[in-house]
C-alpha cells in the first residue's frame, strides 16, 4: 500500500502512527494511505524552516522570481501527470484538474513579478532634510491548511505569494487527497527553492491545531468550510497570528427577463455541476425574475441537465465525475431528501446514481428543484455537490435581496442585457465577487479572491496585492544624514516635539 508522507527539509519524512485511507471515488476503492503527523513533525519542519528562512528573505526578489519562473515551466512540463495524480483522489475529470492547476498557476505567473510588487514607498524631503521611505519585509514562517476540492489551485494560491515574499511556508493539505501538494513541493526543489523554505505536513485536526498554537508561525491561510473558518480564525488570533480564513458559500445567479436565456442555461450546467459542484464558486440557486423568465428557464433547463454525463474522472466525455467520498455523497443525497422534506419541488432526482462497471463509485446525478423558498434549511447551507435550486423572484428587488440577506457572501452572478441593472445591481449586492454574465466569478490572479459575511474571517483576501499586504508587514523608515554639526543650526529636531 502506498503511503502518502510528509515533505521535510527537501524530502520524504516519515512520522506518526495514525494513517488515514485515500480512496479512488471512481470505484470506492483504498488506493492508498496518508500518514497522520503530530506536533512533533510540525515543530521539525518549524525548526527547519527557522533555519533557511532568513537566507530566503535576504535573496533579491529578482532571484525569487527566477525560481517562480522555473516552477511554472516544470508544472506546465507535468500537467498531464499533475492532472491524472489529482483527478485520481479527488474524482474530478481530467479537463477540470488541468484546469484546478493551471487557476494556481496564473498566481505563480503574479509572483513571477514580485519586484515590481515589493517596491515601497519614498517621500524626499518630508522635513528638513529628512526623507521617508517605507518597506515590505515577509513575517517569517507562514502556514496554510488547504481543503480537498483545489488541491492544486489552492495551495499554490497560498504558497506562490507567500514564499515570493520571503517568507517560509508550511503547508497542511486535505488528508483526503494530499499528493498532489507534496509533488508540487518537490517541483518547488527542483526549480532551485531551497530546502525548508516550502514543506509539507499531513494530518487531520491534531496538525491544525499544533500549527495554530505554534508560536512560530506567525501568519495562517485556511480554506474550508465557514464553523471551521471561524474557529480557526479564532483560535489563530487568540494565539497573535495574523489569520484569513475562506469559509462556505451558497453563490445565486440572477436571470433578469431580458437575459440570453441559451446562455444562461449553457453557463448554469458548468458552473452548477461541474466539479460535481465541489467549489465555492459554484452557482447551486438560480434566480429567474418574474414568472414568465421561471417557466421559460426551466423549460431550458430540464432537457440541458438531463444531457449532462456523469463518468468516470478519466472519461474525456464526460461533464463531471463522482463526489470525494462516500460520507460526502451520502451528505448530499440527505439535502436532497431533506428538500423534499422541506416542500421544494424535486423535478430532477440525482439520488441512487449509479455508474455500470463502477457500482462502488461515489456518484451523485445531477439535481433539480424548484419552488425552493428562503425559509428552507436546504437553501439556507452549503450543500456542497451537484445540486441546482430554483428560487423565484417577483421582481428586481426581491432578487437583490436573497444574496445580500444569506449567510454567506462569496460569490453572486447577474445575467442581463441591461447595463443599469448589472451596474445597480453591482454595486448594491452584499456580496464580495460579482460577475455580470459571467457565472463563476473568480478573479483573476493579479486581482484579489475574497468573500463577505461567513464566507470570509479576517481583513485580507488571497492573492493578488491583497495576498502580498497579508504576507508581508510594512516598515516605515524616517531618517536624516547630518552634514556637520550636531549642534545649533543642524541640530534634527522632530517639529512635533518643538
Amino acid at each position: 500500500m502506498r503511503i502518502v508522507e510528509h515533505f521535510i527539509a527537501g524530502g520524504s519524512q516519515s512520522g506518526g502512527t495514525r494513517t488515514s485511507d485515500i480512496f479512488d471515488p471512481n470505484n470506492g476503492v483504498v488506493q492508498a494511505q496518508v500518514r497522520l503527523g503530530t506536533k512533533a513533525e510540525l515543530d521539525r519542519a518549524v525548526e527547519v524552516a527557522k533555519a533557511a528562512q532568513p537566507a530566503w528573505a535576504a535573496t533579491n526578489p529578482q532571484r525569487r522570481a527566477r525560481i517562480m519562473f522555473k516552477f511554472k515551466e516544470l508544472v506546465e512540463k507535468n500537467m498531464a501527470d499533475l492532472a491524472f495524480l489529482l483527478s485520481s483522489e479527488h474524482g474530478k475529470v481530467i479537463a477540470d484538474a488541468q484546469g484546478d492547476i493551471q487557476r494556481g498557476l496564473e498566481v505563480i505567473e503574479f509572483c513571477c513579478g514580485i519586484p515590481h510588487v515589493l517596491k515601497g514607498e519614498y517621500t524626499q524631503g518630508a522635513g528638513p532634510g529628512i526623507d521617508v521611505y517605507s518597506m515590505r519585509q515577509p513575517l517569517g514562517i507562514g502556514a496554510g491548511i488547504t481543503p480537498f476540492n483545489f488541491p492544486g489551485m489552492i495551495p499554490l494560491w497560498m504558497s506562490g505569494v507567500a514564499i515570493a515574499t520571503g517568507n517560509a511556508f508550511i503547508l497542511k493539505p486535505s488528508e483526503r487527497d494530499p499528493s498532489v501538494p507534496v509533488r508540487l513541493a518537490e517541483l518547488f526543489k527542483e526549480a532551485g527553492l531551497p530546502d525548508g523554505i516550502l514543506q509539507v505536513v499531513q494530518g487531520d485536526k491534531e496538525m491544525v491545531d499544533a500549527i495554530l498554537d505554534h508560536p512560530d508561525i506567525k501568519g495562517v491561510s485556511f480554506v474550508g468550510s465557514s464553523d471551521i473558518a471561524h474557529y480557526v480564525y479564532r483560535r489563530g488570533v487568540e494565539a497573535g497570528k495574523r489569520v484569513q480564513a475562506m469559509g462556505g458559500a451558497k453563490n445565486h445567479g440572477i436571470v433578469m427577463p431580458d437575459a440570453d436565456l441559451d446562455q444562461v442555461v449553457n453557463d448554469l450546467s458548468g458552473a452548477a455541476f461541474g466539479s460535481a459542484g465541489e467549489r465555492c464558486m459554484a452557482l447551486p440557486v438560480v434566480t429567474p425574475v418574474g414568472e414568465k423568465t421561471a417557466i421559460a428557464l426551466r423549460e431550458k433547463l430540464i432537457p440541458a441537465i438531463n444531457a449532462l454525463r456523469v463518468g468516470i474522472s478519466t472519461d474525456n466525455e464526460a461533464h463531471y465525475g463522482p463526489v470525494v467520498t462516500a460520507a460526502h455523497k451520502a451528505k448530499v443525497e440527505a439535502w436532497i431528501t431533506k428538500g423534499v422534506e422541506e416542500g421544494a419541488e424535486l423535478v430532477i432526482d440525482g439520488r441512487g446514481f449509479t455508474l455500470q462497471g463502477h457500482e462502488n463509485g461515489f456518484f451523485v446525478g445531477p439535481t433539480l428543484f424548484d419552488h425552493v423558498t428562503p425559509d428552507m434549511e436546504s437553501y439556507k447551507e452549503e450543500i456542497f455537490g451537484p445540486v441546482l435550486q430554483m428560487v423565484r423572484a417577483e421582481s428586481f428587488e426581491e432578487a437583490l435581496a436573497l444574496p445580500s440577506k444569506h449567510q454567506y457572501g462569496n460569490g453572486v452572478a447577474i445575467f442581463t442585457r441591461n447595463g443599469h441593472a448589472a451596474r445597480e445591481f453591482a454595486a448594491r449586492v452584499d456580496v464580495g465577487m460579482v460577475g455580470i454574465n459571467v457565472p463563476i466569478p473568480v478573479p483573476v490572479a493579479y486581482h484579489t479572491f475574497g468573500g463577505w459575511k461567513r464566507s470570509a474571517f479576517g481583513d485580507t483576501n488571497q492573492h493578488g496585492m491583497e495576498g502580498v499586504k497579508f504576507w508581508t508587514k510594512m516598515k516605515t523608515i524616517t531618517q536624516r544624514w547630518p552634514d556637520g554639526s550636531v549642534t545649533g543650526e543642524n541640530a534634527f529636531v522632530i517639529p512635533t516635539m518643538a
